[in-house]
């Protein structure tokens, strides 16, 4: 995806969930995201973005290039097609991820498959300084192939985390949840992260909280997730590298 600049320090004032914001990219593909927002206008170190991407069949984006970060795309209804400059060709369908370290340059498309309309999430990690110019690569992971664990009230899915064949060069977890009781979602002293809605309504921390809503954390601690009638969320943290995030559309420097 290619998206436009953003700057800020991460908020450490945000306690409660916020809104996230539509927006339109220029090829007309539509997202909600998460964050840098309106209402967030910050990154929140080591993710410079994050957006859930809605692509109508006859919507998407035309090879163009990426640098400086890493991207990982993890499908929630429909197949996405993806080509890069790497000659890697693959779709990607629900529940399917895919991880695009972008180092000193690639370039990639994404389209809907099969004639049908498709959305998902996107997440883009910063690349610590020593890194920015490493070779870039493509690793994608089938939904099966991604462990799963009832935990008290709910059913996690590690995306990226422990046991999952998807790695990045920062320290970060990257779980799917769906919560049908209460879950606590514990975040490590010193890391950041966020809690994003997917479908469903309930509460986060006593606040109520459902699809599209995101809570922004800049600081390790517990979280409480509650719902009656059940709740899909994303829970993403990572370790901040303490460098700034410099982006430039599709570039982060």
């Amino acid at each position: 995806m290619n998206l436009d600049d953003t700057a800020d320090a991460a908020d450490d004032g945000v306690t409660e969930p916020l809104p996230g914001q539509m927006v339109q990219h220029g090829t007309g593909v539509n997202s909600n995201r998460a964050f840098p927002t309106n209402g967030y206008p910050a990154n929140l170190d080591p993710f410079v973005l994050f957006e859930r991407f809605y692509i109508d069949p006859d919507k998407g984006f035309p090879m163009h290039p990426h640098r400086g970060f890493e991207i990982v795309s993890y499908m929630i209804d429909g197949g996405m097609e993806h080509e890069d400059s790497l000659g890697v060709s693959h779709t990607a369908y629900e529940g399917d991820t895919m991880r695009i370290t972008t180092g000193g340059g690639i370039r990639h498309s994404e389209f809907p498959a099969d004639g049908a309309a498709c959305n998902g999430l996107q997440l883009w990690v910063n690349l610590p300084r020593e890194k920015k110019e490493i070779d870039a690569d493509y690793v994608d992971a089938n939904g099966e192939d991604l462990p799963v664990a009832d935990v008290g009230g709910a059913t996690v899915k590690t995306v990226v985390g422990d046991g999952s064949p998807i790695e990045l060069h920062t320290p970060m977890e990257y779980l799917d949840v769906r919560v049908d009781d209460a879950w606590t979602w514990s975040v490590d002293e010193g890391w950041s992260g966020f809690l994003y809605g997917v479908s469903g309504s309930g509460t986060v921390d006593g606040n109520e909280f459902g699809e599209g809503d995101v809570l922004p954390l800049t600081e390790g601690r517990d979280v409480t997730v509650e719902t009656e009638s059940g709740l899909r969320v994303v829970a993403v943290s990572g370790e901040p590298h303490d460098e700034p995030i410099r982006q430039r559309g599709p570039f982060v420097l």
